[in-house]
């Protein structure tokens, strides 16, 4: 069972594609990871031994900031946004589309279940 940063990397993937079940590694750093630390691509989580297993942990521990510490700069991040007043602050908090994306048809993610607003009724004569 390999265990980086908290995570169990599934044993029957490539190691290229385990690594990438750690939040803030991708597939391109995976291969950057792999490559600094001498072990192949192609060879399965389940077959990596001691030594190459350390040498990851190592890599990534030195080099990349990845799981509980990411998560933790991105909030910070957003709140930093948030107490500045910026646009992007503004479009955190009230919960739209940050990155201008058009708001009268799409972004159900974001704005959440739609809320049906009744129309006036008319009054009869």
């Amino acid at each position: 069972m390999a265990r980086i940063a908290g995570i169990d990397l599934p044993k029957n993937k490539r190691g290229e594609i385990g690594l990438t079940y750690i939040f803030g590694i991708g597939r391109s750093t995976a291969q950057k990871i792999l490559s600094d630390s001498g072990v192949s691509f192609d060879t399965k989580v389940s077959e990596w031994n001691d030594e190459e297993l350390g040498k990851i942990r190592g890599y990534i521990n030195d080099h990349l900031k990845v799981e509980g510490a990411l998560r933790s700069e991105t909030q910070l991040n957003i709140k930093r946004l948030m107490d500045i007043g910026c646009y992007r602050g503004v479009r955190h908090r009230s919960g739209l589309p940050v990155r201008g994306q058009s708001t009268k048809n799409n972004s159900r993610t974001r704005k959440g279940k739609r809320k049906t607003v009744a129309n006036k009724k008319k009054a009869t004569k």
